[in-house]
């Protein structure tokens, strides 16, 4: 693991007092929470020409300096760097000034002494509101292009889906921030692959560290999360840096956040915004510059309004909410993930890979994949590992799908449906034959004209359906 020092943020921040204790006094603040890159100078001349020497992430500016104040340099800042923020520090709480300052601009003030906490909080929002203008700007450069600048960083992720290639593009966009990002999706549908890619994306040269909290209660979180000092409980003889050390420069991600302890809720608000962590038994912060990836296959919002998932964690973590599509919404993936399956399979077991029969990609069609990809990958190499000749059966995976749950929400063939779920809010019934004519046209467009399948999608014999089609479409 590297865990050499880290440059944060990527741009420095310009910190601008005549005072050179006042100036010592909010560097150690700062570096303290691991805000490190800063720049000091003592007058308005000096940090104009910082200014016009290389790009910053922000100012920190003093308004009572001899020579040239602070007002006029906020002016000048406005005028010339409309793109920078300017937070300002005063000795005395002038209404008045401060009031002027903010209505020529200026994103946020700070009355003197300076308190650490205050002064970290307010550059924190503005390096945050820099970022995410910057990648507005960068989105809606990536709405107008629609190729992928770093594709290799999606390589593990099989797909040809336009909705899925417009994900990626917004994660090129947004790889390269601090914010946590919120990734949400059904189990099996590749969340994790998500969360790699955008590690690959950020430059970042920490590890990639995952953590399922589900089931986790509080001490366990936190002992797995942020670590212990010696002494803290029965046994802990030693102390132990917890997985956050761990990913240091690097990405921590937290999978099935949705199942999280209310109380470990509160402890990921507070490394969320401050980012600050309290390792077991100890009564003094450390900080962490890891960014947090977070997913789930829950409903937050659900689980908000139940009072399960706390309402400002779960607005924290909207920031940037990214969404993978089940399988059932990305068919057009399907042959290909089979394909791809299938070459896996076979060597992984050391044999040659089996063609597949003509119908299974008929059979796929009409099944929604309640367990996703990895589901469909399960099936495949069920297949494999049981198939004896070249071509694979159709029967070991039409067994698998009759006996696996189904997301559909009618009935399956031959149970007992509600008229109300289906007819409620027609205004005329079909007669029978119309509404028979209409189960096997629908039917046989699922399948492709398949009519063994169409047959069984039917629950009926494929006999029966050869009967019942209209005499027109008879062979």
């Amino acid at each position: 693991m590297e865990t050499g020092f880290k440059i944060y943020p990527a741009l420095p921040i310009l910190v601008v007092d005549d005072d050179l204790y006042s100036l010592q006094v909010c560097e150690f603040q700062l570096k303290g929470r691991g805000i490190t890159n800063l720049l000091c100078c003592q007058s308005g001349p000096d940090a104009l020409k910082v200014l016009a020497s290389q790009r910053i992430a922000l100012m920190i500016l003093d308004l009572h300096m001899p020579e040239m104040s602070g007002e006029e340099v906020l002016s000048v800042v406005r005028q010339q760097y409309p793109e920078i923020p300017v937070i300002i520090t005063t000795a005395i709480d002038e209404v008045k000034t401060v009031v002027r300052c903010m209505k020529a601009g200026a994103f946020d003030y700070i009355v003197k002494p300076i308190e650490a906490t205050r002064l970290v909080t307010t550059v924190t929002r503005a390096i945050e509101f820099q970022e995410l203008r910057q990648e507005n700007a960068r989105l809606k450069e990536r709405f107008l292009d629609t190729n992928l600048k770093h594709p290799e960083a999606f390589a593990d992720i099989i797909t040809q889906n336009p909705h899925l290639y417009s994900i990626f593009r917004y994660i090129e966009s947004i790889a390269v921030t601090s914010h946590p990002v919120l990734i949400t999706g059904e189990t099996g549908v590749g969340k994790e692959l998500i969360t790699r890619a955008i590690h690959r994306l950020s430059n970042r040269k920490g590890e990639f560290v995952a953590i399922n909290v589900a089931g986790l209660d509080d001490t366990t979180f936190s002992d797995t999360l942020f670590g212990h000092k010696r002494g803290a409980f029965t046994g802990a003889d030693r102390s132990r840096d917890g997985l956050i050390e761990k990913a240091a420069n690097g990405t921590l991600f937290l999978d099935e956040i949705g199942d999280l302890a209310s109380t470990s809720q509160v402890k990921l608000l507070r490394l969320l915004q401050e980012r600050e962590y309290y390792a077991l038994g100890s009564d003094i912060p450390s900080s962490t510059n890891a960014r947090i990836l977070v997913a789930t296959n829950r409903d937050l919002l659900t689980l908000q309004e139940s009072g399960k998932f706390r309402e400002d964690l779960y607005y924290r973590l909207l920031l940037h909410r990214i969404h993978v599509p089940p399988l059932r919404e990305r068919r057009d993936d399907i042959p290909l993930l089979v394909e791809f399956f299938l070459q896996q399979a076979a060597e992984e077991l050391g044999r040659p890979a089996p063609t597949p029969p003509p119908e299974l990609l008929s059979l796929f069609s009409v099944y929604d994949f309640p367990g996703n990809i990895r589901e469909l990958r399960a099936m495949v190499f069920d297949a494999v590992s049981r198939h004896e000749s070249g071509k694979l059966s159709l029967h070991s995976f039409k067994e698998l799908i009759h006996h696996a749950p189904t997301t559909e929400t009618f009935p399956a063939p031959g149970s007992p449906m509600s008229i109300h779920t289906l007819f409620s809010m027609l205004a005329s019934l079909p007669t029978l034959k119309e509404t028979e004519d209409l189960l096997i046209q629908e039917a046989l467009k699922r399948t492709e004209g398949n009519r063994t399948l169409a047959a069984d999608l039917l629950g009926i014999t494929r006999q029966t359906l050869h009967r019942r089609l209209p005499v027109k479409e008879n062979p």
